[in-house]
């Protein structure tokens, strides 16, 4: 196999699960591993058998052909430019960018340099979703007609040992965990044509209450409570909550209503998870997943597609206009909130390709 060299950039917590599920991809060859702290490099380095560098000579080095970045959100678009600049792929943690307009950038300046972007999440080709992907476009549910998309909870504080980020200006519930449930519904339906959303912030305010800073208060500079509808082209009306103001809830992360039946879908931040399906005057029923990738954290299988498709000549799947148009959904909803009106969606991606079932070691074609 001819492998892809990937340099890596950013060793925070997510570091760890992305270096781990590498290993089942054999696509990917990792090469390095920077980080503007050079302690954190070190030790993820260490940790799994790697080298690591300063982040100037990680992007100076000809080898390396696609930058994974796993910065902080309101560095991704930064250090994403960087890495184009330097004729480097680039494949980032969700979401692309904190603000629509410096994503769009990103991805336009990767175009006219010839390189690709790609983004997280990558959930959505886990076996569970592929499996319902299938179901909706065999038409198990008729013709799509609405659904709900659910995360609530009370604040990440909770168990976050340095939380303030999630409550800074690029945080909050939406685009923290809205680019799962989204691009999830991206895969299912097909594009949004328009949102209209609510946005509030209950609480200037919030205590931490894991270690080590037990008792701290941070201020809220974000929305922790958004709510709305999206309009999607092919007709389905969805609404959504995100919200880190939410004590408990009996709401399923996802579900999908059309004409001949309903279908629950699991939670979009796994690759996994049980289906259920209800057919009009039916009962509820589990569906099997029989689509590969469905029994754990595969969370590097967009960027072994990425690496697959470079060396295919072929559109890879979490790619940089679905991840804009994600961001451009998200957006939206505090637009609506603040102007009181619906706003249209002006990107419309392809619907990225269904994963085939004959998925071999890491293979994907």
């Amino acid at each position: 196999m001819d492998r892809v060299a990937i340099g890596i950039i950013g060793c925070g917590n997510i570091s760890g699960a992305y270096l781990k599920a590498a290993q089942g991809f054999p696509v990917l060859d990792i090469r390095a591993v920077a980080d503007a702290m050079p302690q954190a490099a070190e030790a993820r380095a260490a940790e799994f058998g790697l080298k690591a560098t300063g982040v100037d000579e990680l992007l100076a080095d000809p080898a390396i052909e696609i930058v994974l970045n796993l910065t902080v959100p309101k560095a991704h678009v930064e250090v994403g430019l960087r890495a184009v600049e330097a004729g480097k792929h680039v494949y980032s943690e969700k979401p692309l960018g904190i603000a629509l307009a410096d994503a769009r950038r990103l991805v336009e300046r990767a175009k006219q340099k010839g390189v690709r972007v790609g983004c997280a999440p990558d959930t959505f080709l886990g076996g569970s979703h592929q499996t319902a992907r299938r179901l909706v476009d065999e038409g198990a549910i008729g013709q799509p007609v609405g659904g709900t998309a659910t995360f609530m909870c009370p604040g990440h504080e909770r168990w976050h040992p340095n939380p303030a980020f999630y409550y800074e200006e690029g945080g909050g519930p939406m685009l923290d965990m809205g680019p799962y449930y989204i691009t999830d519904l991206v895969n299912l339906l097909g594009p949004v044509s328009r949102v209209a959303g609510l946005a509030t912030t209950p609480r200037r305010e919030r205590e931490i209450a894991s270690e080590p800073k037990r008792g701290e208060r941070i201020p809220v500079h974000v929305p922790t409570h958004v709510t709305g509808l999206m309009e999607f082209a092919n007709g389905a009306a969805v609404q959504i909550g995100m919200s880190f103001d939410v004590a408990g809830h009996k709401h399923v992360p996802l579900e999908l209503y059309g004409t001949e039946g309903t279908l629950i879908v699991p939670d979009p931040n796994y690759f996994g998870g049980q289906i259920q399906e209800m057919k009009k005057g039916g009962e509820w029923t589990d569906v099997a997943t029989h689509m590969p990738y469905a029994d754990g954290n595969y969370r590097s299988i967009g960027l072994a597609d990425m690496a697959h498709a470079i060396r295919g000549h072929r559109p890879h799947r979490a790619n940089g206009d679905l991840a804009l148009h994600v961001l451009e959904v998200m957006e939206a909803f505090g637009r609506s909130s603040e102007e009181g009106r619906h706003i249209a969606i002006e990107s419309r991606p392809e619907r990225p390709e269904a994963l085939g079932r004959n998925l071999v070691d890491g293979r994907l074609g």
